[in-house]
């Protein structure tokens, strides 16, 4: 718990400073460089299972994901009424996910006809390189679109981490104290329900005390906290029936009492995303 606690006290200040500070570039770069590192972690328990992924192929291709969640930012697009709209392009080199996702397929399809490996390893091969770059890099990179949203995208990426952070604080001591009742025992022994209750919770509170810096109505900032906490809570389950399948306990050992940067990001893989997604929504209805 010590190494816990010191490790948070050191991580969660810089990467505060480095969401509120850090130049939108540097932003994407650092998320790009801990989705890379969580991929290594995730090949490793693919590996353990004989899943032998493209590697360098499937990094590349994580990489321009985050390039293209940044270069979004690059494209503005003017509504002139009437179903008619002006895309302007600020820098030359913006690219979309959709260009990525394709080169990648192609990428893997030419890999698999050329390359020496056994025929036998080429489905599981391609399996696990997708499962990497759909899995964890594509959500995970939505941190970055977050950051992108002009006027409170900083704010959303804090109000998105926190609800991760407290929710998952809040969790841990309640399912300590009056935890009884078994999550999923298969995935995760020590969760229980009402650990999972105390996650919400948590989440619903930071909801409540950033209403008072989002400009967003409470009730709305509720139903996105609720779904990215839902969302979250699934992403831990997920890391952990991939721990399980490998027969392993912690995703790796670089980070002092967390264990590897999966175990730490597994919440946020899939809240962020979500948190995307339901504030576009719910700010353009």
């Amino acid at each position: 718990m010590l190494a816990r606690i010191l490790t948070a006290c050191v991580l969660i200040p810089v990467v505060v400073a480095l969401v509120w500070w850090g130049a939108p570039a540097l932003l994407a770069a650092a998320a790009a460089a801990v989705a890379l590192l969580a991929l290594v972690e995730f090949f490793n328990l693919g590996e353990r299972v004989g899943l032998r992924p493209f590697r360098k192929w499937t990094m590349v291709c994580a990489a321009g994901l985050f390039y293209a969640q940044y270069s979004q930012g690059l494209v503005e697009t003017h509504s002139l009424g009437r179903g008619v709209s002006i895309v302007q392009v600020h820098e030359v080199g913006a690219i979309s996910i959709e260009v990525v996702l394709l080169v990648f397929l192609f990428g893997a399809a030419g890999i698999i006809l050329a390359m020496r490996r056994p025929l036998l390893e080429s489905l599981p091969a391609l399996s696990i390189s997708s499962a990497g770059l759909l899995f964890i890099a594509l959500p995970f990179s939505y941190l970055v679109r977050l950051d992108e949203m002009s006027q409170t995208g900083r704010e959303l990426i804090l109000f998105t981490l926190v609800l991760i952070w407290a929710g998952d604080t809040l969790a841990y001591f309640t399912g300590k104290s009056i935890g009884r009742i078994p999550m999923a025992p298969a995935l995760s022994p020590k969760k229980t329900w009402e650990g999972a209750l105390g996650n919400l919770a948590g989440s619903l509170l930071v909801a409540w005390g950033f209403s008072y810096w989002i400009h967003l109505d409470l009730w709305s900032l509720f139903a996105i906290a609720g779904l990215a906490n839902i969302a979250g809570q699934m992403g831990d389950l997920l890391e952990s029936a991939y721990k399980r399948g490998a027969n392993v306990k912690d995703s790796g050992a670089l980070l002092p009492g967390h264990g590897g940067i999966l175990d730490r990001i597994d919440s946020l893989i899939l809240a962020s995303p979500v948190v995307w997604a339901a504030y576009q929504w719910l700010t353009t209805r």
